[in-house]
């Protein structure tokens, strides 16, 4: 006999009977697991959303943000050929560094040059004031022959009273008085003229000119050493040859100021509307996954990204489309970070409203 007992059957009842009981509790499974879904789904959907909705406000983040340095393009003072380089990309340089010199030869001798102006300059000085010192001297003998010459006329007026000289000899000591006139004015004359032409030492016009050249020579062979302006990295230094010409004005070399990195992250229109100076932020650097730097608001640019390009948009035509623009915002580490902040990385920076965050 088999262990397993089986209940008697009733009558007119098959063998499918009890297989058909048993199947009718599955439908009531797969009705609870619907019933289950229906409800827990749109659950996690609202409270979902109503995370998002209470937390998506206090914060705003762009990926349209970039590492920024200060960069400057050094470009020589004076022209010539360059003689000295001393530097090379990826250099590190201290203010005053020499970075490469220009030859100097043409402009020591351009100093020279005004050095031996300045020296004509003041001999020719001294020879005024010579020349305005013995100007004195002849007013001072003018004037002794006017007064022997008036002497004389009056001998000669006297005399021709009584009879005892001609009218001629008296008006030749007349002639004589009026020449020594002349002569004095002319004398007083040279030394008005001799004395306007020196002044002091220090007010003399060609003095001052010719030591103005000489200052400018001076300075300009000073520029032939070319100097690092400020701290920072060499780039853009592969063209920066010995024999090349250096021209005023045209960038030899680029000076990148490392640290002073700062992020400019373009948030769009509608976001910069609750930013302010101070306000925290973070920035995520592609460059370095899973760091996250502290940072804040230094400032929100004065017109969109449109208006500082070359050819801002003009939408007088009437074929006007909306497009949302966007404002470049300037953030700051809190701290120099540990990390190189190459100018130009890719970052994301976040700007928060709620400091709770």
């Amino acid at each position: 006999m088999n262990k397993m007992q089986t209940e008697p059957m009733a009558p007119g009842e098959t063998a499918e009977a009890p297989r058909k009981r048993r199947r009718i509790k599955v439908p009531e499974r797969k009705d609870a697991m619907r019933t289950f879904l229906m409800l827990i789904v749109p659950a996690l959907l609202i409270l979902g959303g109503g995370y998002y909705w209470l937390t998506s406000g206090g914060s705003v983040s762009t990926d349209d943000a970039q590492v920024k340095q200060d960069i400057v393009s050094v470009s020589p003072q004076v022209n010539g050929q360059v003689v000295e380089v001393f530097v090379r990309n990826g250099a590190r340089v201290k203010r005053g560094d020499i970075l490469f010199r220009i030859d100097p030869q043409p402009y020591r001798v351009a100093l020279e040059q005004a050095e031996a102006q300045l020296a004509a300059a003041r001999l020719q000085t001294r020879v005024l004031r010579t020349t305005a010192a013995g100007t004195g001297g002849d007013i001072t003998g003018a004037q002794a022959n006017l007064a022997i010459k008036r002497n004389a006329l009056s001998r000669q007026q006297a005399l021709l009273k009584q009879g005892f000289t001609t009218k001629a000899d008296y008006e030749d000591a007349l002639n004589e008085v009026r020449s020594a006139e002349t002569q004095l004015a002319d004398a007083q004359a040279r030394a008005a003229n001799a004395s306007a032409a020196v002044a002091s030492e220090g007010q003399q016009p060609q003095i001052a000119q010719a030591q103005a050249a000489v200052d400018k020579a001076q300075l300009d062979l000073q520029r032939t050493d070319v100097r690092a302006t400020m701290d920072g990295v060499i780039e853009n230094a592969d063209k920066l040859q010995v024999g090349q010409m250096a021209v005023i004005g045209v960038g030899m070399v680029s000076l990148v100021h490392s640290t002073t990195a700062w992020v400019e992250a373009n948030f769009k229109e509608k976001d910069v509307g609750r930013m302010v100076h101070g306000q925290r932020a973070s920035i995520e650097v592609d460059a370095y996954p899973g760091r996250k730097f502290a940072a804040h608001v230094q400032s929100v640019g004065a017109g969109t990204g449109g208006e500082f390009s070359l050819l801002p948009a003009q939408n007088a035509n009437g074929n006007w489309v909306k497009v949302t623009q966007r404002v470049p915002v300037r953030i700051v580490f809190n701290e120099t970070p540990a990390q190189p902040m190459i100018a130009g990385l890719s970052t994301v920076a976040t700007v928060y409203f709620d400091d709770r965050k």
